[in-house]
């Protein structure tokens, strides 16, 4: 199946929690204005000395990706509302990614984070009810690992979410922001990926992102899972994001964890920068 069949990035979470303008992100993007730069299907030999991602001077979301031919192509991946996302009509439009769950989370819909008041409040989400989202959610109900463990419910794994976003400084959408990124170049790449001139088709290497070098990977399913929550969102695929720590973080974990073995430091830097999930 082409790569924008398997890939929809959003936390389980997020898909009803996201409310996305350019105001509300604390993590803004930098302005590279006009630039000394071409969008795909142009590609450079040489590594652009700009940042990645970045805003163009048209407020585009621009991210750099490096090809398996070693060349360089500039992704629009802006995120944005898009045509309609749905599996089982085969349409795969961009889905609605700057819509939140207004009705149920209308602080969240405004300000990306959540109020402590309403979640303590909330009974209904999407039209459900939460004890039945979380029984959906629990193993083996509407899945077989599940989406939660046997003693969450779902407000407790929202909850626990909002306070980790809190304490980072961040809203919903600066964690959303990212995720979304590699969604739409999944869906972009797929246009531009066959050179004009050798008829090759280069895959991605990896993004360049904040400096660093983020590995991607992802196959399909032989079929799909439904989204605990009443929306569009179908699961098919299997996806692994992952990039190699630096100096600094490797030595930081050395000093802070000095009482582990070689390989046990080797597992947890493995734990700390993979993420093997799926679209929801």
């Amino acid at each position: 199946m082409p790569m924008q069949k398997h890939i929809l990035l959003i936390i389980s979470i997020v898909i009803v929690c996201v409310g996305c303008r350019q105001d509300r992100y604390k993590l803004r993007l930098q302005d590279i204005g006009t630039g000394d730069f071409k969008l795909a299907p142009a590609s450079y030999t040489d590594l652009p000395g700009l940042p990645s991602p970045a805003l163009s001077e048209e407020s585009r979301e621009l991210v750099l990706l490096r090809l398996s031919n070693d060349h360089y192509m500039w992704i629009d991946a802006t995120v944005e509302n898009g045509d309609t996302f749905d599996y089982k009509r085969n349409l795969y439009g961009k889905g609605n990614q700057l819509t939140a769950d207004e009705k149920d989370f209308p602080t969240l819909a405004g300000k990306g984070i959540h109020s402590d008041r309403e979640l303590r409040n909330t009974k209904i989400i999407t039209g459900l009810s939460v004890s039945q989202i979380t029984i959906d959610a629990r193993p083996w109900s509407s899945s077989g690992v599940g989406f939660i463990a046997n003693d969450e419910t779902i407000m407790s794994v929202i909850y626990a979410d909002n306070q980790t976003v809190k304490r980072l400084g961040l809203t919903h959408p600066d964690i959303a922001r990212p995720l979304f990124h590699i969604w739409n170049i999944s869906r972009e790449f797929g246009n531009f990926n066959t050179d004009t001139i050798t008829g090759e088709k280069p895959e991605i290497n990896y993004l360049v992102y904040n400096r660093h070098r983020i590995m991607i990977n992802i196959t399909g399913s032989r079929g799909w899972q439904e989204s605990i929550f009443n929306d569009e969102i179908l699961g098919s695929g299997h996806m692994e994001i992952w990039r190699e720590t630096d100096t600094i973080e490797s030595e930081f974990l050395r000093e802070n964890y000095d009482n582990l073995s070689q390989h046990q430091l080797e597992e947890l830097e493995k734990y700390l920068s993979f993420i093997h999930t799926g679209e929801m």
